[in-house]
């Protein structure tokens, strides 16, 4: 079954989409946009140092993504700018750095189109383990810490009180974050990682009474997504991951539309874990 190519890339976004949804709520309720896209942006800073120094591209990404997220924090406990200026300076400079890094090596051809908007066509079995496997480990890692996680989301004061080590957990989310944009950046690509954390997510909001309820939907819409986005890409000769993307927008589009169960669950949504 997985020798043809198209099957090969429904199985790995599915295996995408099933692990971002978790992670896309707690994005979501945190207001964590913009750190999701600081993340994905330095993404192409690994690669770079990757191709540079011939070092493993999964591990190089996600070392990268660590570093910029340790040194947000860092910066951020040093309070000489505001948190969304600072992760405007990192995700933008990232980028920028990883883009001339990459021009500077002129004896490497790669393809940045790839990199930058994914090309889940070209997916083998062996990112399919990789993808399966690391998602496992994720979603067991987010169980784990599920609790602490959306009490800390709630309020960090009452979670430090009940002995659930919010910082802790939130440092633990963002290597969990780094490990999915390290895995999920040649499904997508880099620009389009957190569009498929956010938008599942969102849409899942507007269905679900509860945060768990949240989590099991979003990653279900993912899913569907993907499965959308590609045949639509293969109806259309289009993008793949750009499909994904406007696949998920239109289910995001069709739950706010009037009468639709998104509307009437959206009161009892917001009764549960609110940014």
């Amino acid at each position: 079954m997985l020798d043809d190519f198209f099957v090969r890339a429904m199985v790995a976004g599915i295996g995408v989409a099933l692990t971002t949804g978790p992670l896309g709520c707690f994005v979501v309720w945190r207001r964590m946009a913009y750190f999701g896209d600081t993340m994905a942006h330095s993404a192409l800073l690994g690669v770079a140092i990757s191709l540079l120094f011939d070092l493993n591209l999964l591990l190089s990404v996600f070392a990268v993504a660590v570093a910029v997220s340790l040194l947000l924090l860092f910066l951020q406990r040093r309070q000489a700018l505001s948190a969304d200026a600072l992760l405007g300076i990192l995700s933008h400079s990232t980028l920028a750095i990883g883009l001339v890094l990459v021009a500077f090596m002129s004896w490497v051809r790669i393809d940045l189109m790839a990199f930058l908007f994914g090309d889940i066509l070209a997916v083998t079995r062996e990112d399919i383990a990789l993808i399966w496997g690391g998602g496992l480990v994720v979603l067991a890692a987010v169980v784990w810490l599920w609790r602490p996680l959306v009490a800390s989301t709630v309020s960090e004061d009452i979670a430090e009180a009940e002995g659930l080590k919010p910082e802790r957990a939130r440092l633990l989310f963002m290597l969990l974050m780094a490990l999915v944009i390290a895995i999920s950046m040649k499904i997508v690509g880099i620009l389009l990682i957190t569009a498929l954390l956010i938008i599942p997510a969102a849409t899942a909001r507007r269905f679900s009474a509860s945060p768990e309820r949240m989590a099991v939907f979003a990653s279900l819409i993912g899913a569907l997504a993907v499965v959308g986005g590609l045949f639509g890409s293969l109806h259309y000769d289009t993008p793949s991951g750009p499909s994904i993307v406007v696949a998920a927008l239109l289910l995001f589009i069709l739950s706010l539309l009037p009468g639709s169960r998104g509307n009437r669950a959206e009161a009892a949504a917001n009764r549960g874990v609110r940014p």
